[in-house]
């Protein structure tokens, strides 16, 4: 059994970890770390597992006693964290914050985004778990990337359900402000672009168009829904043969002839992308969940993929559709 830690237990994406953690068949949760929370059952705040786990919430760091850790911390927390303690330089790690998404000469982080960097998560002993903006809108345009065909600005409208704000009510993310409401936030500034723009570079070296991209705070709970459009002559068959080619070898990311709908992807890792052409613009509808493909689904996935498992383990979640 591959032994997990997890350090920042309280929020929702750790709440999502454990759920799929307590279930995975190659899996035992060693410990939950929060200072806040020590002593009390994982279940007093993560309600939803009653009767799933016994665990109780733990001040302590067992580093010897695992062999993967994961960090759902605050953005800038992990690396405060990794360069305040001493960490065995065998221990696997999977960091759910931005802290090493960007790749630079301090650090052996590999981008984890499974659809592109497979081969390298494989390999890899630290692995930087996406965004879940960058998730859903870096899915929806990589076989473009890989045939070298993002030549124009890149249009993106993505919609976020309240989760995405974590687990502290704040004065955008409380009920009665979030309900029966919508608004923008970070238009064409948000954080998740310099991992985006990461990606398609390493794909298409070329690449050096604008992403224009509006946030949008949804009055639902979860789930990203994203519309991308660009310029694009190649007729949409084609578009379609590259996509599916693309995605072949993939498990969890999906091309529907259908225009889908936000439950199909609800409480799954699965990304689902439709294609159509108008005239001369290619219109990306791609969606997630942003608790599972795009965080905690995507980090057992990493997992998996670190500990040469088959990589839907754990993962065969059925969707909150009807």
């Amino acid at each position: 059994m591959i032994s997990a830690g997890i350090i920042g237990g309280a929020g929702y994406t750790a709440g999502e970890l454990i759920r799929l953690l307590i279930n995975h068949p190659d899996v035992e949760i060693a410990f939950v770390n929060s200072s806040s929370n020590a002593g009390n059952k994982i279940t007093d705040v993560h309600s939803g597992l009653y009767g799933e786990t016994d665990l109780v919430f733990t001040d302590q760091l067992p580093f010897s006693e695992i062999d993967v850790l994961f960090f759902c911390t605050a953005h800038g927390d992990t690396k405060k964290f990794i360069e305040s303690h001493e960490i065995p330089g065998k221990l696997k790690i999977i960091d759910l914050s931005t802290d090493y998404r960007i790749e630079t000469g301090d650090h052996d982080f590999v981008y984890g985004l499974p659809e592109l960097n497979r081969r390298k998560i494989c390999a890899a002993n630290h692995v930087a778990n996406p965004g879940c903006f960058a998730t859903c809108i870096q899915l929806g345009v990589l076989p473009l990337a890989k045939h070298l065909m993002l030549n124009s600005e890149l249009h993106v409208n993505a919609i976020t359900g309240s989760t995405g704000a974590g687990v502290k009510p704040s004065g955008t993310s409380h009920f009665s402000w979030r309900n029966d409401n919508i608004s923008i936030y970070k238009p064409f500034a948000h954080q998740h672009l310099a991992e985006i723009k990461q990606s398609l570079t390493s794909l298409q070296n070329s690449f050096r168009s604008e992403i224009n991209f509006i946030p949008v705070r949804g009055n639902f709970s979860r789930g990203i829904f994203t519309t991308t459009y660009l310029d694009c002559k190649v007729g949409l068959d084609e578009i379609k043969r590259i996509y599916e080619e693309y995605y072949d070898d993939h498990s969890f990311t999906f091309i529907t002839d259908k225009n889908p709908d936000l439950k199909q992807v609800i409480n799954t890792n699965k990304c689902l992308i439709h294609l159509e052409k108008h005239n001369d613009k290619l219109l990306i509808i791609s969606m997630i969940d942003n608790l599972l493909k795009g965080a905690s689904g995507q980090a057992v996935h990493n997992l998996n993929l670190m500990f040469n498992l088959e990589e839907t383990v754990g993962l065969h979640l059925k969707p909150s559709a009807f």
